[in-house]
């Protein structure tokens, strides 16, 4: 019996055969492909895939594709699992609370492979760059319970990872404490360093020792004399082509 006879009549089902008969007849009325896909919406290689295809093999790749969403609740599932929750009913009621939209089915099928033992491991969810420097700048004792054990984990994962997060917490603390005596030992440290930008950025603090140091000693700030230099600008271009020095004087001597 062919595979789309076996199958129930699904939405995933006729979508496909609805494009696998549109696309085949416009090829075969003399329609160039590029064309094809325009009309029906999909990209060349996909149009391209229909007409190459069987109509059983597209129907079979696209029912898997559907099951591609559980991959994110895997490692969940298999820790689970492991803990000894086996029903694939309390598994579900799980992360469907979690946001999972699939139907029971399709983790029935994964449970089953817990159980007979030939599911594939899970990937371990890396994360992202944006969140390892959160972790890194934040103040260790403010990061909660498992970011602290995340950041362990990548630090154990990734050598050069640890040798930043050494380096960037110490600058850190030059900056937050004002302990710029500290600043030469620091650039040593950094440009003795495996990692290439570190390397690069003590190097820079070098060619400005004095005026770094006294940065990250002195509670003097540059920030009121940038602030005046804004305002300048910004009245200077909002006045451009349409008024003498005169009023632009005028106007950055007045109250703001």
């Amino acid at each position: 019996m062919p595979l789309l006879e076996a199958l129930p009549p699904t939405l995933i089902v006729q979508r496909v055969q609805q494009r696998y008969e549109l696309i085949n007849r416009m090829l075969s009325n003399g329609y160039p492909l590029s064309k094809v896909a325009r009309r029906v919406g999909l990209d060349r290689k996909i149009a391209r895939r229909y007409r190459d295809t069987k109509l059983d093999v597209l129907i079979a790749s696209a029912r898997d594709r559907r099951n591609v969403p559980l991959d994110r609740y895997k490692p969940f599932l298999q820790a689970q699992f492991a803990f000894g929750v086996t029903s694939a009913k309390d598994l579900y009621d799980q992360i469907r609370a979690q946001g999972f939209q699939g139907g029971c089915s399709t983790l029935s099928r994964y449970v089953l492979s817990l159980r007979n033992g030939v599911a594939v491991a899970a990937p371990t969810q890396i994360p992202s760059p944006r969140s390892i420097t959160a972790w890194i700048m934040r103040p260790r004792e403010s990061l909660s319970t498992s970011e602290v054990a995340r950041l362990d984990e990548v630090r154990i994962t990734c050598p050069d990872i640890t040798e930043a997060c050494n380096l960037a917490r110490v600058f850190t603390d030059l900056v937050r404490r004002r302990r710029g005596t500290m600043l030469g030992l620091w650039i040593r440290e950094a440009e003795q360093s495996t990692i290439g930008p570190l390397r690069s950025f003590g190097s820079f603090l070098r060619q400005d020792l004095d005026a770094v140091t006294a940065g990250l000693t002195l509670p003097y700030s540059s920030g009121v004399v940038e602030g005046h230099v804004c305002r300048v600008k910004l009245l200077k271009r909002s006045m451009y082509g349409r008024a003498t020095s005169a009023l632009l004087r005028a106007r950055i001597l007045a109250r703001p």
